[in-house]
């Protein structure tokens, strides 16, 4: 039976007397505008109070405010830790939630400006002075439509009651979905002290809420005039709560820690974790090793000096039609925390990292994020990332690195956060990978872009007698149903994952010696007497050694970096600058040839160039054949001066005044 509003305020006097009047007080003494009120507590002073704060929240959230009123203090109650029956999904929302009070967690997708909203306004009227005050509860304005003398409109507005107000367009998180759900959205809005700057930095678009209010039915318009049959759904806040956006939400119980702590002291641990990433597809074990890797991840540090490094490892696997990198990247996506897939040709560079919207509802521009924002401290898989547009691409670079999203569009200027990992896959543009091509130049991506990844694999299908028996024994037992289990299942790994990615390894001495000499003496190996030397490894490879020492040490739940996570971690980058950075000329490793120009190339366009320079000076205009004769006799092979000579013609170096002659472009 409902309690007397008049009753409810007396109640909810003893009840703030009784447990908030220390909280009260302190509110008043700091200016603030609202307290939080635990709804158990509430239940166990009057539990029908309780009762009827969820089913009528209006009238019983007026009562205390009225209450905490008559003892002297103007202030918004907000009520946190709703009862589990009261906690829903999105797509559960219902009509029969309407005008009741529920909770509901996700990642804020849009946010808008905060703009300010009319509660209640004051009109006169001319004819008798009348003063009337109309709250507005709806979109539209309202004004009296008559006074008690009997006027009718045209009445003079003498002020208005103002308050902040904003739109955030709340998605379900990704590990509440099931199967192939999509995640489904709900508007929230917030006002008053809701909105207020230090909750308003806690609101970016990316970030995890748990949000309790009260749900409201929108009309929509009709476009031949009034409304719809059909009711829009939106929540309007009454408490919002950041969510600790880590991996310490899974929740794991105490027999799942023990099994966690006595898997990661086996001795074949490594080995299980290869087994057990995507284990329907056959070999692959230093890419399934690397991405088991990135999944546990590295540390994120920063340094004294307020500069980040970034703990995230980022790895593309690059090669031929049909050799299971997609089906890679989707296992990758089902198993690891807070992932996210997306599609290359399906993806726009608004789409992946953040974008400005028009609000509809408050006439504003709103912040939307993308999908690297909304797997902040996870991992999005890109697939097809060489179907992707330079302009869409072009976005990814500040991500990659700087683990940011800026964005000044239109009236916003926002930076989000994008602590992201990303594992990503291209094909070559002629079909298949060519050993002696630049990769940069084969898979169409920009060479700043290719050098943020720490790993670059190479997957190649060349026939191979024992290696093709093997993959079709293991296709033919995946049609058959009887393809292998993983060793370590899915739901385990995903908690092993969250429980090692809470620590912080660092580096042993004789680990940070393993990792120094092999980069000193890789960096020094160039042939002696080269007039340019090939770099084989540069200081951002450094870092991502370190980074995989860091995730093989969670693997083993250790604080600490052994000499084996280290050696483990040079494999890794050897057998990677080994499959795409090796110059077949020469033998040597050259990190241009990831990116750019090799070395070898470099040296003798430049060899040819100044053999042109030379010959200027005699001639103004020269014999290509003379060229090319001179050229072979410093050493130079007839096809590289040619292929040379052809680069500084593109370069706008040179140019052919007439067929088989050259010049140089003043």
């Amino acid at each position: 039976m409902a309690i007397e509003l008049r009753d409810l305020v007396d109640l909810f006097q003893e009840f703030l007397e009784s447990y908030y009047i220390i909280e009260l007080q302190g509110a008043a003494a700091k200016g603030q505008k609202a307290i939080s009120v635990d709804f158990f507590k509430l239940a166990k002073f009057k539990s029908e109070a309780a009762e009827q704060l969820l089913d009528d929240p209006d009238n019983t959230m007026k009562a205390m405010e009225e209450a905490a009123k008559l003892m002297g203090f103007k202030l918004r109650v907000r009520f946190k830790n709703l009862p589990e029956s009261q906690q829903a999904f999105i797509r559960n929302v219902r009509a029969e939630h309407l005008g009741r009070m529920i909770s509901i967690t996700g990642i804020i997708r849009q946010s808008s400006d905060v703009r300010p909203e009319v509660v209640s306004a004051r009109f006169e009227c001319p004819s008798c002075g009348t003063v009337i005050t109309i709250l507005q509860t709806d979109s539209k304005f309202k004004e009296p439509s008559r006074c008690t003398c009997g006027r009718k409109g045209h009445f003079r507005l003498l002020s208005k009651e103002l308050t902040d107000a904003q739109r955030l367009v709340l998605e379900e998180a990704p590990q509440t979905l099931e199967g192939n759900a999509q995640p489904k959205r709900l508007s929230v809005f917030l006002r008053e002290d809701l909105v207020e700057p230090r909750m308003e930095r806690r609101t970016t678009p990316g970030c995890g809420v748990c949000v309790s209010g009260i749900i409201r039915e929108v009309p929509i318009p009709h476009k031949l005039g009034g409304i719809m049959t059909r009711f829009d759904l939106a929540m309007d806040a009454n408490h919002i709560e950041p969510l600790q956006e880590d991996f310490s939400e899974i929740l794991i119980s105490k027999e799942e820690e023990t099994e966690i702590k006595k898997l990661a002291k086996e001795k074949n641990i490594y080995q299980k974790l290869i087994n057990s990433v995507a284990p329907s597809i056959y070999g692959y074990d230093m890419i399934k090793l690397a991405l088991a890797l990135q999944m546990f991840g590295g540390v994120r540090k920063q340094k004294k000096d307020n500069t980040i490094i970034r703990g995230d490892l980022h790895i593309l696997l690059v090669g031929d039609p049909g050799v299971a990198k997609s089906q890679m990247i989707i296992f990758i996506s089902k198993v690891a925390p807070k992932s996210r897939f997306v599609a290359g040709k399906g993806a726009s560079g608004a789409g992946l990292t953040a974008t400005v919207v028009k609000d509809e509802f408050l006439r504003g521009w709103a912040l939307e994020a993308g999908a690297m924002v909304l797997a902040d401290k996870g991992l999005l898989c890109i697939d097809e990332l060489d179907k992707m547009s330079h302009e869409d691409t072009a976005a990814l670079h500040e991500a990659l690195e700087q683990q940011q999203i800026s964005i000044a569009k239109a009236n916003v200027q926002a930076t989000l956060r994008a602590q992201t990992t990303v594992l990503a896959a291209a094909n070559p543009k002629l079909g298949r990978f060519d050993p002696y091509g630049v990769i940069g130049q084969q898979i169409d991506l920009p060479p700043a872009l290719i050098s943020r990844f720490d790993l670059i694999f190479v997957m190649r299908d060349l026939p191979e007698k024992e290696k093709d028996t093997n993959i079709a024994t293991k296709v033919l037992l995946n049609q058959s149903m009887l393809g292998a289990e993983p060793e370590i299942n899915a739901v385990l790994l995903r908690k092993y994952i969250a429980f090692a990615k809470q620590l912080r390894p660092m580096l042993s001495d004789e680990a940070r010696n393993e990792i120094k000499d092999f980069y000193v003496k890789l960096r020094n190996m160039g042939t002696v007497g080269d007039a340019i030397k090939p770099i084989p490894i540069t200081p951002r490879h450094l870092d991502g050694i370190v980074r995989l020492a860091e995730a093989s040490a969670k693997v083993r739940l250790s604080d600490k970096i052994t000499i084996e996570d280290a050696r483990r971690a040079i494999d890794l980058q050897r057998f990677c600058l080994t499959e795409v950075g090796q110059d077949p000329e020469t033998g040597q490793i050259d990190i241009d040839r990831i990116s750019g120009m090799p070395t070898s190339e470099r040296a003798k366009v430049i060899g040819v160039r100044e053999l042109i320079y030379s010959l200027s000076k005699d001639h103004k205009t020269m014999e290509v054949e003379m060229v090319l004769q001179e050229a072979d006799r410093k050493g130079i092979p007839r096809h590289k001066a040619e292929d040379a000579i052809e680069k500084l013609k593109r370069d706008g170096d040179i140019y052919e005044p007439k067929r088989g002659f050259i010049e140089l472009t003043k």
